[in-house]
Parts: C-alpha cells; structure tokens; sequence
C-alpha cells in the first residue's frame, strides 16, 4: 500500500542493492522460532525492503492478520495494523517470471495486484497451487522444515472464515514477537 506508513519507517536504500547471496532472519512467533532463508539473486528488490523493515523493528509486535486452510495454505503477516490494510508506506514491482511455484516451504509477497507490494507478506505451511500465478506473488525465500512445523502449528487450530474467499483471521495469536538477522 502506498499512503501513510503503518508505523514509521524510512524507505530502504536505492542504491547498493546486493543482488546475490541470500541472507536468513528469524522469525520469533508464537509457536517457535521461523526461519527464512531470503535468495537477492531471485529478488533483490523485495529482499532489499523485507531487510530494511525487519532490520528497523518494522515486523516486531504485529500478529498475522490472515490464515487460508483449504485450497491455498498461507499464513499472511507483515501488516503492523493486524487489518490487511497497512503498510510501508510505498508499493514497489514484483518479481516473477511466470515459473513461480507456492509449494510447502515458500515465502511470497502479498499484494493486490502486479506492482503493488509493500510489507505483508505470506508464509507457505503446505502446498497451494491453487494460488494465482497471475497475482505476481514474488516469491523471495523460504522456510525450512523445522520452520514449516512452526507455522502448521498456528494453522492447525484454524481461523475464524470472516471473509468471503474462506479464509480468517487465524485463532492463534500468531504473533511475531521479533524478526532478527542471523
């Protein structure tokens, strides 16, 4: 979203942008630790910004705003509002290729439509091919199998089915407490 930032924070960097290696946060959220493993060869703008909010306390003390448990399988956070509505306060483009895949394991941005990425982002817990490769959903990391656990965990008590795509609000907290570089 682009507008008023949901908590303050200053753009990240323009210039500079690593654009190979990966670099790995975790996640401390309310079943465990999650940690994701972020590829800059893949999609160096969207690590670039999901770097510089976590790196900036952005994503500390925000609750997952979004659990799809059929057809799509997908914790959705990044939003310090808890609404689906907030955001850094700038949008930027995606990164696809049309080959993306949201198998178990996948971190992916969520926006709403081509071009209009921000923070929230979502985590894979079991495959979802359901999903709309048209969508644009960068895919820019991904979670390993102790981390997939974690977040399963949260889905398994499921969500309230407050919207009309079947999906909810999750009815664990799912909280992430501190997002840290490892």
């Amino acid at each position: 979203m682009s507008g008023n930032p949901a908590r303050s924070v200053a753009p990240p960097p323009t210039t500079g942008v690593p654009i190979s290696g990966t670099v790995t946060y975790v996640l401390k959220m309310t079943n465990g630790d999650v940690k994701i493993t972020l590829d800059r060869a893949k999609a160096p703008c969207t690590v670039n910004s999901f770097s510089s909010l976590a790196d900036q306390g952005y994503f500390d003390d925000t609750k997952c705003h979004r659990l799809a448990d059929s057809g799509i399988f997908i914790l959705q956070c990044g939003d310090p509002t808890g609404t689906g509505n907030g955001g850094p306060g700038y949008e930027f483009a995606n990164e696809t290729d049309g080959t993306e895949s949201y198998t178990e394991g996948v971190v992916a941005m969520a926006n709403g439509g081509p071009g209009s990425n921000g923070s929230q982002f979502f985590l894979v817990w079991a495959d979802s091919t359901s999903l709309d490769k048209n969508r644009g959903f960068t895919i820019f990391g991904t979670m390993d199998r102790a981390s997939r656990d974690v977040v399963a965990s949260m889905a398994e008590e499921g969500q309230d089915g407050r919207n009309p795509d079947g999906t909810g609000r999750p009815n664990n907290p799912c909280e992430i407490t501190a997002v840290s570089r490892v």
